[in-house]
């Protein structure tokens, strides 16, 4: 009888991963997302601006948005997973203009996307303690806006600037896992920081102008639910 009880408290888990034992076998599995994301620029002036008489100030203002993505995880070994987000995004980003004018007339571009985005990401994870652990993520996403098609006809009508509709992006981030008895629930935040310049040059506009490049930038808050 002494021997049975000693044996039976050798084989509980003290950590109290009970749901997470279910999953780690797992290698290949499967999950949706759902998100909400700050866009903004990153603008950077060109010479022209400081000679320039039509505008004082030019700035990025954010907008708000969310995602819809699928998940794909695949496991390397115990603390590594490899990670495919394919989904669509929703984004709204402007940008103000301060004439130099008597008035200080304020005008404003706004650009609303749709992305399909590709984000292929690294996570790191902790060693699992009651049923949580948390992660770090790093990767690069590419991303194309659906909604550019129909933005041209209005940039042409109204002589907006141009953004084109392809980028590329670092992203970083860090968040935690529960594993629940059906599914991992894994709130996430994490930051992109776009590589290219999207900026299309027209020298005809004075809006265009005064700017050198425009990189994208994009804080999202992600909930997970995979299983």
């Amino acid at each position: 009888m002494v021997c049975i009880v000693l044996i039976g408290q050798a084989q509980i888990d003290h950590t109290g991963n009970h749901n997470f034992r279910s999953f780690q076998q797992k290698a290949i599995y499967f999950g949706i997302t759902l998100g909400f994301n700050s866009s903004n620029f990153q603008i950077h002036h060109s010479k022209n601006f400081i000679l320039n008489d039509t505008f004082a100030v030019a700035e990025a203002k954010p907008g708000p948005g969310f995602n819809v993505s699928l998940v794909a995880n695949m496991k390397m070994g115990e603390n590594f997973d490899f990670r495919f987000l394919p989904g669509f995004s929703f984004a709204e980003r402007s940008i103000v203009f301060n004439e130099n004018n008597i008035d200080k007339t304020l005008s404003t571009t706004t650009i609303e996307s749709v992305f399909i985005q590709l984000p292929f990401h690294v996570r790191y994870k902790s060693a699992p303690y009651k049923d949580k652990r948390v992660f770090a993520i790093a990767g690069i996403k590419y991303t194309y806006d659906v909604a550019s098609n129909s933005r041209v006809r209005k940039e042409k009508s109204q002589n907006l600037i141009k953004i084109s509709p392809h980028d590329f992006a670092f992203e970083i981030g860090a968040g935690i896992q529960f594993f629940l008895p059906l599914f991992i629930f894994s709130p996430e935040i994490k930051f992109s920081q776009g590589l290219s310049n999207i900026l299309i040059y027209n020298g005809a506009l004075e809006r265009s102008k005064v700017l050198e490049t425009l990189n994208s930038r994009t804080f999202t808050i992600s909930l997970h639910f995979e299983g």
